[in-house]
């Protein structure tokens, strides 16, 4: 192991300070007084965000919350708003008229830069040229759409009629969009020839051609034709630039109740099939545009390059919602983050002068892999702020990330979920950063580490992370499936039970171990996948690992590690032994996998987490369960 590689592995314990200018420029200076507040005060500063917002009618009562799992909380009840008039018209209304709203990149480098008019314009077209074929208020709209700015505008349509757009991602096979238009009823799909994916073009209408065979509620489909010479299309289809050029620009907001929905988004767990979970209007629009603004402390000069797809809640509160209710430039990018080389996100952040760069702990490792080198082939200077989403990230992943941005930037390592809508847990800038933590609730939010029985336990101990009470931005219901909705808010004590299981610090730091059916009970002792992956990957040649327990007579279970080495390492009895003690160092010896697999590959969802319950089944030789989001 080199010696620089010790000295960045001494490092993780250490408590990393904002610096001062962070500090003063920050939305949040003082962090103790705005929680203490939202926490004694709840109504009052939920209330005091939403006035920073526009509403056709203000609401009666910021928050009725009798039992959650009867209906869900309501919040902002009475009110009537819009969330495209807060993401569109409010901003045309002001300078920012002729701002760059969204700036899109082609994998071949092409370039699309799009004002905020001439987004709205866009937007009105297509909310026009969907009413014309009978779009209604409530109708489902489903959008397979590569990332391109169409994606967006449709999603924004939508809203803007009162129908409810289901996003999927446009990785998924034509069974899993079929299960999710047919769950849906969907009226209307949205979709293009083709995506381009490191260089080849999928066939995402052939896809849709497929799908829509046994989906009976599907009554057109509206194609966008990126490719010369132009696929045919079939009666039911409609040509999208055609049909635009037709629409007017012209289209007022539909009013929307608070509680009315926004959109559905499907989302697996370990068993069973999609959910599609509701987000509402009303508090989904307080909930993103609070959480941008002051977590990545985004002003109006500044360039959001969050690396997600719309098909994944990331995108849709990160990419799309956030960022344009609160005024700001997105990057959109089209592609893989290592082709054609793996400089290519780095050449965007140079590019464009990006400033506010958020990921996935997936991705930095696949960029760390290819070393530091390609990040330090560009001027990375206007980056001021870093952030991280989906998983854990391990320490290892956070300090590189970090030392090859200049060893300055704050990391923003939030936690929250599809459910959730919003970011829950999460450093702030002013707050001091611990490497592998997700840092501190944000502000009116209460979360608590329990066990089964919903008693809270001391510090340090791991046991299954709740919320205590509602956020605005939480989901509404589980579409057609309340009862599964109710299950969240039933399991432990009335509090929202997340799946996961993390441990609090003594600071009150919060550490996410893995999902509660990732963790491995070893001799009594409960270990978080998520830790053990940390401990492998700190190793110098370890690029990423999965973890799972296995049936054991003696211990209950053992740990078995699933390794993809760095290039130019391979696998050998010496790095299996170097790997063990790297993990008896991190952890201690009873955390030591009894086995370890060096393998190429992982199973992922196409949002980059580990699958685990696959490599578990595949090694029990059990069937796999739900496995419509694993990447190809």
């Amino acid at each position: 192991m080199s010696d620089e590689h010790v000295e960045s592995m001494l490092k993780v314990d250490e408590v990393f300070q904002p610096s001062k200018d962070v500090i003063e420029r920050a939305w949040i200076k003082d962090y103790e007084k705005v929680y203490k507040h939202s926490i004694e005060n709840p109504e009052t500063f939920w209330g005091e965000i939403a006035g920073e917002l526009e509403w056709f009618e203000k609401w009666k009562k910021v928050l009725k919350w009798e039992q959650p799992w009867m209906g869900g909380a309501s919040w902002f009840v009475g009110a009537k708003c819009n969330i495209t008039y807060n993401c569109l018209d409010r901003h045309v209304k002001t300078w920012r008229r002729n701002k760059a709203a969204i700036i899109w990149v082609g994998e071949d480098g092409s370039e699309r830069i799009i004002t905020y008019d001439e987004l709205l314009r866009n937007v009105n077209r297509c909310a026009n040229m969907l009413f014309e074929i009978g779009v209604r208020k409530g109708d489902r709209v489903t959008i397979y759409l590569p990332r391109i700015p169409e994606q967006i505008i449709a999603m924004l349509a939508c809203a803007r009629l009162g129908a409810v757009h289901s996003v999927v991602y446009s990785g998924f096979s034509a069974t899993a969009l079929q299960n999710r238009i047919h769950d849906a009823e969907s009226k209307v799909v949205i979709t293009a020839d083709c995506g381009y994916q490191r260089g080849k073009c999928v066939p995402l209408k052939n896809i849709v051609d497929e799908a829509v065979k046994d989906c009976p509620s599907v009554e057109k489909v509206i194609v966008i034709r990126r490719q010369e010479p132009k696929i045919k299309l079939e009666p039911k289809d409609i040509d999208w630039h055609e049909a635009m050029e037709k629409a007017s620009q012209k289209f007022e907001p539909a009013v929307m109740d608070s509680e009315d929905p926004l959109f559905m988004l499907y989302t697996s767990g370990t068993t069973g099939k999609p959910k599609g979970v509701i987000h509402v209007h009303g508090g989904y629009m307080v909930g993103t545009y609070i959480t941008t603004k002051w977590v990545f402390d985004l002003k109006d000069e500044d360039i959001m390059f969050c690396t997600a797809d719309p098909g994944w809640i990331t995108g849709h509160s990160y990419i799309v919602y956030g960022p344009l209710l609160n005024g700001a430039t997105i990057i959109f990018a089209e592609g893989a983050p290592d082709f054609p080389d793996p400089g290519r996100w780095w050449g965007i952040i140079e590019r464009y002068g990006v400033n506010i760069l958020y990921t996935t702990p997936t991705a930095i490792r696949l960029l760390m892999k290819y070393g530091d080198e390609w990040p330090e082939r560009y001027d990375l200077s206007n980056l001021r702020m870093l952030g991280t989403v989906g998983e854990p990230i391990n320490p290892e992943a956070w300090l590189w990330y970090r030392k090859v941005t200049g060893s300055r930037l704050p990391i923003m390592d939030t936690w929250w979920q599809t459910e959730t809508g919003m970011i829950l847990i999460t450093p702030l800038p002013c707050t001091k950063l611990k490497p592998g933590s997700a840092a501190r609730p944000f502000p009116g939010i209460e979360p608590m580490i329990v066990d089964r029985n919903g008693n809270p336990l001391p510090a340090n101990e791991g046991g299954f992370l709740v919320i205590k009470k509602p956020w605005p931005a939480m989901m509404k219901t589980i579409y057609k499936d309340p009862e599964r909705y109710a299950k969240y808010w039933q399991t432990i004590n009335g509090f929202y039970i997340a799946g996961d299981v993390a441990r609090q610090d003594e600071d009150g730091y919060f550490f996410f171990m893995g999902r509660a059916d990732d963790v491995i009970k070893v001799s009594g002792y409960r270990l978080g996948t998520a830790e053990i992956e940390s401990a492998i990957v700190s190793h110098y040649a370890v690029a990423e690992s999965a973890c799972i327990g296995k049936p054991d007579a003696l211990k209950g279970e053992v740990i078995k590690a699933f390794v993809i080495l760095k290039q130019g390492y391979k696998p050998s009895d010496f790095l299996l032994d170097e790997i063990k003690k790297q993990v008896r160092k991190e952890l201690g010896p009873i955390a030591i996998p009894a086995e370890i697999e060096f393998t190429e590959w992982l199973p992922k969802t196409r949002s980059g987490k580990i699958m685990r319950r696959v490599l578990k089944a595949k090694e029990l030789g059990v069937e796999p369960g739900d496995v419509s989001t694993l990447e190809e």
